[in-house]
């Protein structure tokens, strides 16, 4: 029996995705993913937690994730966590925790257009209603 292993996390890109191809045929896509987290300390002020998580995608959305994951963009992802461990020349014992992205969603980018006046606003709206949030399974 398979235990419960997910994880949904939503950010924001720190670096641009990169692909790479370990084995013929076999596709990783990894990018950080910066989780920001508002919250009110005891005294009353506001204050950001921010936490840095390491993503890798495989296959197929791997190949999506290399196209469309750029830095700055905003991104849910819905995986599960991996634990690598290796030991070292001495012996010593290594592991690290990663998330492995099994669905990922983009959130449109809204790009604006410096030689546009004000007055066009209204068609460069319609013109981001055509890019809609881009879901990769």
């Amino acid at each position: 029996m398979n235990h419960l292993n997910s994880i949904i996390l939503e950010g924001n890109v720190v670096r641009q995705a990169e692909l790479s191809e370990p084995s013929k045929g076999f596709k990783v896509c990894k990018f950080p993913l910066a989780v920001n987290r508002f919250l009110k300390s005891d005294d009353g002020n506001g204050t950001e937690e921010v936490s840095f998580f390491d993503i890798e995608a495989y296959g197929k959305v791997a190949e999506y994730c290399e196209k469309y994951t750029t830095k700055g963009r905003g991104v849910r992802v819905v995986g599960r966590l991996k634990q690598n461990r290796w030991k070292d020349s001495e012996g010593k014992n290594f592991s690290k925790v990663f998330v492995v992205a099994e669905h990922l969603e983009y959130k449109p980018n809204f790009k604006k257009d410096d030689s546009q006046k004000e007055d066009d606003a209204s068609s460069q709206e319609s013109s981001n209603e055509k890019e809609k949030e881009l879901t990769v399974f």
